[in-house]
């Protein structure tokens, strides 16, 4: 069959394959990049279902604006300002199907063939997938401990002047690194001073263990002025309340959301209206606080078990940086006295040991470091975190 040429640009992921061999009994997960199940308020969002059908059902159940349902965009923008983006108006942002069908609509709306994008090395793998369908160049900026390093990410603007620069600023994935205020505010007075597009993916903000990370990209803007114009900002309820409502959300200039919209009305003319009016109500009720409460509880419990777990099990044999939230531990090995230096080689003794991970080759757009590797420690509680890391020791 005569398929379109876009589809040379990409191929099938190495972590798909993976995912085959989760199937095997006993088998103890660290690959997932999703949150528990476990962790989702079931009554809350079923009273939330049940108000969108008794307050509104005709608009619940009905087509929609392709912009979003009215009442979740109010909400949103109330969330946002929650987190110090106090100047987001509803109409400044449109709902999409997961914060995923944000960046294909970027994807659709600025990116020709050849185009230049830099993004982040390592990188969220879908990313890399989506912005190569639609023919970009993409260009690695690295990343360290501290986030993307902004010195080599100017030097990279200046050189390759890109169509926009993608980020994940806040417990990325893969590298879960938490970019500092200080880069925050340099990133935004370079996107000023190269007049480039800045695109702040933002879907584990809200995960953090400790003390809340530095101000959102978006939240930050305020006070680099001319910033705003050249930023959009990614959001998602899918990694705090449910993936399976597929709420997202688009911030970004004027001419871009419409743009956007148009292409989101081609492809699938809204989101769920009832979806959306369902994350609505949840919103209104005011439930996220303790939920996000609870979940970053959980997560840093899970992710100091398996940091412990590494240091004790695996030793000098893996170096990683503590993550401060998020869902991933972002590590590499060192190939100390004699042991498996490549992530993928570790991965597939490690699957006959009864653990799982992701090597971390994928997560490059170029250049990958094959020593390095992903591990979730998301769905798994803490003696299963202990045995799985014992068992990776012994792939070692």
């Amino acid at each position: 069959m005569p398929f379109a040429d876009r589809l040379n640009n990409v191929e099938t992921s190495a972590i798909r394959e993976l995912f085959k061999l989760l199937g095997k009994p006993g088998i103890i997960s660290f690959a997932g990049g999703f949150p528990d199940s476990a962790m989702f308020d079931v009554e809350g969002i079923r009273e939330a279902a049940n108000a969108a059908l008794n307050e509104e059902p005709g608009a619940a159940l009905q087509y929609g604006a392709t912009e979003g349902y009215l009442p979740l965009r109010e909400q949103l923008a109330a969330f946002m300002a929650s987190k110090g983006a106090a100047d987001v108006a509803p109409e400044q942002l449109i709902v999409t199907t997961g914060s995923q069908q944000a960046l294909d609509l970027l994807g659709k709306t600025l990116i020709s063939p050849g185009d230049k994008v830099i993004v982040e090395g390592p990188t969220f793998l879908a990313t890399i997938q989506c912005f190569k369908l639609y023919g970009a160049e993409l260009i690695s900026a690295p990343v360290d401990g501290n986030g993307v390093r902004t010195g080599e990410l100017e030097r990279l603007i200046e050189q390759h002047k890109p169509k926009f620069v993608y980020l994940i600023p806040t417990f990325g994935n893969p590298s879960g690194a938490m970019l500092s205020l200080e880069r925050r505010q340099k990133v935004l007075e370079m996107a000023v001073r190269h007049d480039t597009l800045i695109v702040e993916d933002d879907p584990y903000g809200d995960l953090y263990f400790g003390d809340a990370p530095p101000p959102s990209l978006l939240a930050l803007s305020a006070t680099v002025p001319g910033s705003r114009d050249r930023l959009v900002h990614c959001g998602s309820l899918s990694k705090v309340l449910s993936p399976g409502l597929r709420v997202g959300w688009m911030v970004g200039p004027a001419d871009l959301l419409a743009k956007a919209t148009m292409c989101k009305q081609f492809s699938d003319a809204h989101t769920s209206t009832f979806a959306q009016a369902t994350a609505a109500q949840y919103l209104k009720a005011g439930r996220m606080p303790a939920t996000l409460a609870r979940v970053r509880q959980v997560y840093a419990a899970r992710a100091e078990a398996m940091v412990q777990a590494l240091r004790s099990e695996l030793g000098d044999a893996i170096d990683f940086v503590p993550p401060q939230g998020g869902l991933f531990v972002w590590a590499r090995l060192t190939g100390a006295d004699g042991r498996v230096a490549d992530g993928a080689e570790l991965a597939r003794r490690a699957i006959d040991r009864g653990v799982a991970f992701v090597p971390g080759a994928p997560f490059f757009a170029a250049d990958p470091d094959q020593a390095t590797l992903r591990l979730s420690f998301a769905t798994a509680d803490e003696d299963r975190i202990r045995e799985g890391i014992a068992r990776l020791a012994q792939a070692l």
